[in-house]
């Protein structure tokens, strides 16, 4: 049987695992997988307590090893002990993963989202525009004769209030009364708030 690692208590037998990395970082394939043996387990607990999923959990624990095979010559015995520095690789992985899942859900969250939203209908919308047409000559038909004519060249034929009144023959003060008295008829007939 292997001995347990233990983080902070005794150093194991043989070369300690700062020594191993250094190989490592060699090209040693001896040291690597004696740096497996000491750090597969330790990886594998952490990154299952992040990611709860036991076979994302597997997934990762092998991305770390292998992240430590090829970066092994950035490990700074400065900086830490090996086993630290292994376990902020895990960790940082399993966060990563954490993240990337989390961020793939939002994506379809949103996507569902987008496939409810309905797409635009042109025949409905040609109805209801041929509708409103509808409504607003029947309203345009309550007017009186010199009500209609007046909103007719001004809002259809775009005149500007002078134009209705020298077109008509008739004082601008009575186009403006006559178009504010329509449009307020048009307004209560077509049912629109003020």
């Amino acid at each position: 049987m292997k001995e347990a690692v233990h983080i902070g208590g005794a150093p194991m037998p043989g070369p300690d695992l700062q020594d191993l990395l250094v190989r490592v970082a060699r090209g040693d394939q001896e040291a690597f997988a004696a740096v497996y043996d000491a750090v597969s387990r330790p990886v594998l607990g952490l990154v299952r307590r992040v990611l709860r999923d036991p076979a994302q959990s597997e997934e990762v624990a092998q991305e770390v090893l292998v992240e430590v095979w090829r970066t092994a010559p950035r490990y700074q015995p400065s900086r830490g002990s090996a086993m630290n520095w292994v376990l902020t690789l895990a960790h940082r992985r399993a966060v990563d993963r954490v993240r990337s899942a989390e961020a793939a859900a939002a994506r379809d969250h949103k996507a569902a989202l987008l496939e409810r939203t309905p797409a635009f209908d042109e025949v409905s919308e040609q109805v209801e525009s041929r509708l409103e047409r509808e409504q607003v000559r029947r309203c345009l038909r309550t007017l009186s004769e010199l009500q209609r004519e007046s909103v007719t060249l001004a809002y259809y034929r775009g005149l500007t209030y002078r134009e209705v009144s020298e077109l008509l023959s008739v004082p601008l003060g009575t186009v403006k009364t006559r178009l504010r008295d329509g449009l307020i008829r048009l307004r209560d007939c077509l049912g629109v708030n003020a």
